[in-house]
């Protein structure tokens, strides 16, 4: 299986949603993002990390709360962001970094 770095090196652009299955805006974000996925198709790669299964991961991008968006353009991070966003704000920040 490959590293969280090498997914995020390889994919052009990257959308994860850092999460818990215990976090209520987090299960309120999962439409949002359904939703994003399905305007923008191929033009983003959305991956969801549960941060209680993953905590290395969680503490190596310093994840104070959940949940937290990371837009990874081209390896790099180029947007973040904690708590919930409308589905159009998301769509439209992501197409700005196409």
């Amino acid at each position: 299986m490959a590293s969280l770095a090498d997914i995020i090196s390889k994919e052009r652009l990257l959308l994860i949603d850092f999460s818990a299955e215990w976090c209520g805006p987090c299960k309120m974000l999962a439409p949002v993002l359904k939703e994003v996925k399905s305007k923008l198709g191929d033009k983003v790669t959305i991956l969801k990390l549960d941060v209680d299964k993953n905590p290395v991961a969680a503490q190596s991008y310093q994840i104070q709360g959940v949940p937290t968006l990371i837009l990874f353009k081209a390896g790099k991070q180029v947007w973040r962001q904690s708590g919930l966003v409308p589905a159009p704000a998301l769509q439209q920040l992501i197409e700005n970094h196409q």
